[in-house]
């Protein structure tokens, strides 16, 4: 509480000084990115399937790491997507996330050869027995990908295709290929001008059970447009994508595309934490609620959260025409 005070304290005497007189041009961030080979391996992430490294302060870089599978996604992946998003979740130093693939494709989609023993010869001695035991796998198929949107630190996919490859995200082999289903529960998608796009599941014979037919609707706002793709299993090239808001980017090539994908990430990660993923976790909660509750939930949540220093900081950072990057605020 006596931090709060302090803090209001400070926030009325700034904006009565200095307000009026500010100038927010000179606001901005300058970085230098690093590139993938370089980066500093995570402390506390070693994983089969995936590579966790430091790109920059404050950010993590997540890259689905089996290039020489096209990144296709194995039982490592399942389980340890889980086990890298509950600890960045904890990680107080991390503010923004960038997930990619590794090689020349995000992802091929579903491993079918380590998967295809689990799904498609279940082990229960009836129908009841064997219902039971594939709901207990697709329940944590889903949380492989609820787990980035449930994160409260803000994800940035960053998508590239590969040349002449004809899989991206949904592999023709892969039945049931997961790649939108993980870029929907992504925040922010920047895609590489290769890119494209397919809900793959009706040309394998099953409907899409771990995201996609629930968030991308919402994600692009378009229910015809989703229909068509979903029943069609068509390709939706990088172009379309941005037009329709699946991306909110396109660039040249996968190297410009996941540095601006980096630089996004250290962009938010030079602002408050408390500011940024409170914005994220109301952002979610509006998304699934009417517009009263929403309301009600924010006001809730910024009844204590409007008692931090970060208010402060923040606002004399931006009066005195300083980058936020140069304001110290404390780990979250």
């Amino acid at each position: 509480m006596a931090a709060g005070i302090v803090a209001s304290r400070r926030l009325r005497d700034l904006l009565s000084r200095r307000l009026t007189a500010s100038n927010y041009s000179g606001v901005g961030i300058s970085l230098r990115l690093t590139g993938s080979s370089a980066q500093e391996e995570a402390p506390d992430h070693s994983y089969e399937s995936l590579r966790v490294t430091s790109a920059q302060k404050h950010v993590l870089h997540v890259q689905i790491n089996r290039p020489n599978k096209r990144n296709a996604m194995n039982k490592a992946f399942w389980r340890e997507m889980v086990e890298c998003f509950n600890k960045i979740s904890r990680d107080a130093d991390c503010r923004a996330v960038v997930i990619s693939g590794a090689g020349k494709m995000f992802s091929a989609g579903i491993d079918l050869m380590h998967l295809a023993s689990d799904i498609l010869q279940p082990k229960g001695d009836d129908v009841a027995r064997n219902s039971w035991y594939l709901r207990d796998i697709l329940t944590r198929y889903q949380e492989t990908f609820s787990v980035i949107e449930k994160c409260p630190k803000p994800v940035i996919a960053a998508i590239h295709g590969g040349e002449s490859v004809a899989v991206l995200l949904l592999g023709s082999t892969c039945p049931g290929g997961r790649g939108v289903n993980l870029i929907t529960a992504c925040d922010i998608r920047y895609c590489a001008q290769d890119a494209f796009f397919q809900v793959k599941e009706v040309d394998v014979g099953l409907a899409a059970d771990v995201g996609t037919l629930q968030r991308l609707p919402k994600v692009i706002g378009n229910q015809s447009l989703v229909n068509e793709l979903a029943f069609t299993a068509r390709k939706m090239m990088a172009d379309e994508a941005l037009g329709c808001g699946l991306v909110s980017r396109v660039l040249p090539d996968k190297e410009v595309m996941l540095d601006a994908a980096l630089a996004l990430a250290a962009e938010i990660s030079s602002k408050s934490p408390v500011a940024v993923q409170g914005t994220k976790v109301n952002l979610l909660y509006s998304r699934d609620h009417s517009v009263a509750e929403s309301l009600n939930y924010v006001a809730s949540w910024n009844m204590s959260m409007l008692q931090t220093q970060d208010i402060a900081k923040s606002v004399q950072a931006v009066t005195e025409n300083k980058e936020l990057k140069s304001v110290t605020f404390s780990k979250l």
